[in-house]
């Protein structure tokens, strides 16, 4: 059964295809029986015969443009591609130029087609890269397992995931240990271990054994569904050069309406031996040039093409117009934290001042667990749920510089050395000069000992600031941590300029230092303190695999792996999209100029003009689908 279904689908996709280009095709047919009959003079085929022959013809691919420019006209668009096409074939008629009438509008379908079926072609490229969502999903109720639809399954409920199966929601892995292969996600085929705890999304596909999941996103929710919706509103997202040119297209057209009325009636003035249907003919031909449709089609197909592009590589744009920041900038502004560096911290040191060191991480970890800054996560691992008898209370965030709460009825601080000063605690200065990140704890106003995190840089993060440099790009490092680390990460990695112990405002003062400065900027980063200089930047660049939903939401740009080489892609696509962009534009109106004048002075016939028109456009689109073949 299963195979006819499969059948059925089948001519179903050949009868809607069939449907597409038959018209076409028949008039095709048409055409070329047509010419044929005129050049052998059979003798049935005379002039009113040969007009209904031809509007035959003609009504198969030009109806529907007529009625497109119809449909504008009510709209108060009076002049579109549709118009031109339609008073260009229709006086072609009125002068007896059938065939040619029929040609330019047949080329212009043709054109259409092509354009439909590359478009189509880059949105299937999108959507198989990233729509690969599973429809159904084991979800496990009353101690019973149950097949449902991904929408169905609530928050906290468990997901059974077998050997080969995709992961259909977000969420927690219960089981002790699973491999996934990640690469609808982050473009990257390496497989990724995740362990009980860590945190695993929609579009994974697990490798090894039966694996359980705790869900902790709605369907709608899930990673995967956002980025979907962000590459679908990225398509609907016009750059400056797409806004240009249409409102070139509003300017330009009704101006070479009124040249081609020009082009008929004031000759009439000043030539002796003015001839109407000589002087029409030439009038027309410089409408079907000047239609602007190879630019109005090929511009954002192009911009479509390197969103294609980017999404291979692992990277979503939300627009095509941030494309066109990445051509200009010049100043890669980044974190530290999950950035470059890979935001997996471990606890190296512990030492503890009036209590045992049991003792102050069990408190330090119960206080943390309120938080979700990879730092928290390092000391609460590092526990090992030594901590969970001790139930933190009244648990406030204070940017920049850590945790306060209480615990056991006593007031604890963790933080830096800031927070410490800030609550006029003495303690230990030896700390503020060690180069590593430390957690100081005060337990009742005293300062009780220091717990010292360790972070590793990622592999190709001197490799990504290495070839930032080759494309003349100044990089900055900005971050909260302690100037120190800071400055070890930059000299390490060959950073420009770094700048530590920063609060999120001062991010952003950072920032608009370097705006003001005329420079224009990417900022990449991951963590919810950096949405604010996100939002501020050029374009704003977020990490998606370990950055946080504010950020990924404020972001422009999103980096599915975490590698900060993609920056550089990023750039590099941009760049290559506006080069093809320009390509087109300057092909467009090369070869229209050279035809327009050629079609005002009588030297260009309608067939040229049906090349300048739709083979210009056919180039254009050929050359915009092109950029999702190459590789960065």
């Amino acid at each position: 059964m299963a195979h006819d279904h499969s059948e059925i689908g089948h001519s179903h996709h050949h009868d809607s295809k069939f449907k597409t280009y038959f018209p076409a095709l028949f008039s095709f047919v048409l055409l070329v029986v047509g010419i044929i009959l005129e050049h052998t003079e059979v003798s049935f085929f005379n002039n009113p015969i040969n007009l209904i022959w031809y509007a035959v013809a003609y009504a198969f691919v030009g109806l529907k443009v007529n009625y497109q420019a119809l449909k504008e006209i009510r709209h108060g668009t009076i002049f579109s591609e549709f118009f031109l096409m339609t008073i260009a074939t229709f006086g072609a008629f009125l002068i007896g130029e059938y065939s040619e009438a029929v040609a330019v509008m047949l080329f212009y379908s043709v054109g259409e087609l092509f354009q439909d079926a590359a478009v189509e072609k880059a949105q299937k490229s999108i959507k198989a890269l990233l729509d690969i969502r599973p429809d159904k999903v084991t979800v496990l109720r009353n101690g019973e397992f149950f097949v449902v639809t991904p929408s169905e399954v609530k928050i906290g409920e468990t997901i059974q995931v077998k050997s080969g199966e995709k992961i259909a929601l977000d969420g927690e892995l219960l089981s002790e240990k699973a491999s996934f292969n990640t690469s609808a996600l982050t473009g990257e085929s390496k497989p990724d271990s995740k362990i009980k705890g860590e945190k695993v999304f929609a579009g994974m596909i697990n490798l090894q054994t039966v694996s359980e999941v705790k869900v902790t996103a709605l369907f709608k929710d899930s990673k995967l569904s956002r980025i979907l919706t962000m590459v679908q509103e990225a398509t609907a997202k016009k750059s400056k050069t797409q806004l240009f040119i249409s409102k070139f297209a509003k300017i330009y057209t009704p101006i070479v309406v009124f040249l081609a009325i020009a082009i008929v009636f004031l000759p009439y003035l000043v030539v002796e031996n003015y001839i109407f249907n000589e002087w029409l003919y030439r009038g027309l031909v410089f409408l079907v040039i000047s239609c602007p449709c190879a630019l109005v089609i090929s511009i954002p197909l192009g911009y479509f093409g390197g969103i294609g592009l980017a999404s291979r590589n692992g990277i979503l744009f939300k627009g095509g117009n941030y494309l066109d920041v990445m051509t200009k900038v010049d100043t890669v502004v980044m974190d530290k934290t999950g950035t470059l560096t890979k935001g997996v911290f471990e606890v190296q040191k512990v030492d503890a001042v009036g209590i045992s060191e049991e003792e102050l991480i069990k408190i330090t970890a119960s206080l943390e667990s309120k938080s979700t800054h990879p730092i928290a996560g390092a000391i609460v691992k590092f526990a090992k749920g030594s901590h969970k008898k001790r139930i933190a209370e009244n648990v406030e965030e204070i940017p920049g510089h850590g945790l306060s709460g209480t615990i056991d009825g006593k007031k604890v601080l963790a933080g830096n050395a800031k927070l410490l000063q800030k609550f006029n605690i003495d303690y230990d200065k030896s700390i503020d000069s060690n180069p590593e990140t430390i957690v100081a704890v005060a337990i009742e106003n005293k300062y009780a000992g220091y717990i010292t995190i360790a972070d590793a840089v990622k592999e190709d993060a001197k490799q990504a600031v290495a070839i930032l440099h080759q494309m003349n790009i100044k990089t900055v490092m900005l971050s909260g941590d302690k100037h120190s680390i800071v400055e070890n990460v930059a000299k390490s990695l060959n950073i420009d300029s770094a700048f530590g112990n920063l609060l999120p405002e001062n991010k952003v003062e950072k920032v608009q230092e370097l705006k003001s400065a005329g420079r224009t900027i990417i900022f990449v980063g991951d963590g919810v303190n950096d949405a604010p200089v996100i939002a501020l930047a050029d374009a704003g660049m977020a990490m998606g695999g370990l950055g946080s939903d504010a950020t990924i939401e404020t972001a422009d740009i999103v980096i599915q792996n975490d590698q900060p080489t993609k920056i550089a892609t990023s750039i590099k696509i941009g760049k290559l999209t506006r080069k093809i962009v320009m390509q087109n534009i300057a092909l467009a109106f090369g070869v229209k100029v050279i035809v327009l004048i050629l079609g005002a002075g009588g030297l260009a016939t309608l067939w040229e003009a049906v090349f300048a028109d739709v083979g210009v456009a056919l180039l254009a689109i050929l050359n915009a689908v092109r950029i999702q073949k190459m590789k960065v």
